[in-house]
């Protein structure tokens, strides 16, 4: 059950990336949901190293979306050149 529950709150995350990210972003299903998806390990890691969150604890709603805002950044970036 955990698997599901962490797609479906990487779903949500990388929707609300995307809305919050100007410009047109149009990725699909899969691709929004592992956006969002990393953006929440990305900030769980970082939050870690910076000693924001205790090792093992996850990133909260905000700095998730703040992962998946970065990630959409840099998948435009990648996008733009291929």
């Amino acid at each position: 059950m955990g698997i599901i529950w962490t797609i479906l709150i990487g779903f949500v995350v990388g929707l609300i990336a995307r809305a919050l990210k100007p410009g047109d972003d149009s990725a699909g299903f899969i691709v929004t949901t592992i956006i969002g998806v990393l953006g929440s390990l990305v900030a769980t890691y970082v939050g870690q190293a910076l000693n924001l969150y205790a090792v093992g604890q996850p990133a909260g709603w905000i700095a998730s979306v703040l992962g998946a805002i970065v990630l959409l950044f840099l998948w435009g970036m990648v996008k733009k050149k291929g």
